[in-house]
């Protein structure tokens, strides 16, 4: 005798009993979750910002005891001036935020409107692991709003302890706290997902036609971390060589045209290698004056981007001998970029909608 199944009810239709207290519920939450955001350029928004961050033990994984004076005698004493400077030279002045954040809710909203078109159920929402809106406040407005399910999609397309693990941290960290847990799912890298390599290399391409110039080689960035970190087990470094291979084949570019290296140095440390602003200052000697630069590790245009690649290694590329320098922005809220993050949380939605 054959089976008959039927579709389990949608949880959101479920009949309560008429003397049940009003409860939200059967809702499915997608909270997408960033690194953070200073809430202004002044010093005291960016020493609150840069402690928050800067206290983190898995960014900085320095024994407390020799960090923690460093950290507050010296760093925080120094750096929010300096910091602050940077950010307000590409601060979003109209709306009075970081172009990250800015950017991160446009993210939310436009996914928000994809996916409320397959499933009324879905509720998007974002947050950041420093800085506001912080992950555990928007965690909890997601269970205000009925969520008993919720995906985590850290926005980092490579897997690195300080960023996507440290976000994860925070969101457990307020599900401690919550007597009634919603059910939690976590997205994984997609560093060598078709549907990310494909929107990088069309941004590229577009790029390409927007220039005057073609490049001699074509840059991928990424974000560094201290070499101890890879040599402790991190999967980032590999993610993100894998990132570079698949982009260069998916341009069709010989070897000696594509090369990845790593941004952003802090520290007496040894970070990974090649160091961008080394390799700026080094290419043009090697005849390599005409340059593109695109950032595949930041799913949004941030400090690290718009002010560091755009500003500080154009500069270094121009003042020793380069003549053409070109960036290609983040996949932002563009149409490939949200394409890739909608890829992604469909997957992971897989068995709730």
């Amino acid at each position: 005798m054959t089976a008959m199944f039927r579709p389990a009810a949608r949880r959101a239709d479920i009949l309560l009993p008429s003397d049940h207290p009003k409860v939200n519920a059967g809702k499915i939450g997608v909270l997408l979750l960033n690194l953070g955001t200073p809430d202004a350029t002044d010093y005291w928004s960016m020493r609150r910002y840069l402690k928050e961050f800067l206290s983190d033990r898995r960014v900085i994984e320095v024994p407390r005891l020799l960090w923690w004076p460093i950290l507050n005698l010296i760093i925080l004493t120094v750096r929010p001036g300096r910091k602050g400077k940077d950010y307000d030279s590409i601060w979003n002045k109209e709306l009075n935020e970081s172009p990250l954040k800015t950017i991160s809710r446009s993210q939310a909203e436009k996914l928000a409107s994809k996916l409320s078109l397959m499933d009324d159920r879905i509720i998007v929402d974002w947050g950041m692991r420093y800085g506001n809106p912080s992950t555990p406040e928007r965690l909890k407005a997601l269970q205000a709003a009925g969520c008993d399910r919720i995906l985590l999609v850290p926005l980092y397309p490579q897997s690195c302890a300080a960023t996507s693990a440290t976000a994860c941290d925070k969101a457990f960290q307020s599900l401690m706290e919550m007597r009634w847990q919603p059910a939690i799912r976590v997205a994984p890298p997609w560093h060598d997902d078709p549907v990310y390599i494909d929107a990088l290399a069309k941004t590229i391409q577009a790029k390409r036609t927007e220039i005057d110039f073609e490049p001699d080689m074509i840059v991928a960035s990424f974000h560094g971390v201290p070499e101890s970190y890879l040599l402790k087990g991190d999967p980032y470094h590999c993610q993100c060589m894998k990132t570079g291979r698949l982009l260069r084949e998916a341009l069709q570019l010989p070897k000696e045209k594509f090369m990845v290296c790593f941004q952003s140095r802090f520290g007496n440390e040894e970070w990974l290698k090649p160091y961008l602003i080394d390799t700026m200052g080094e290419l043009p000697a090697k005849g390599i004056k005409k340059v593109m630069v695109i950032a595949p590790g930041f799913s949004a245009d941030c400090l690290e981007t718009l002010e560091e690649i755009e500003g500080e290694n154009r500069e270094h590329f121009i003042h020793h001998g380069g003549e053409k320098f070109a960036y290609v922005p983040c996949l932002n809220d563009s149409e490939e970029g949200l394409d890739v993050i909608q890829s992604v949380v469909l997957r992971e939605l897989q068995g709730w909608i």
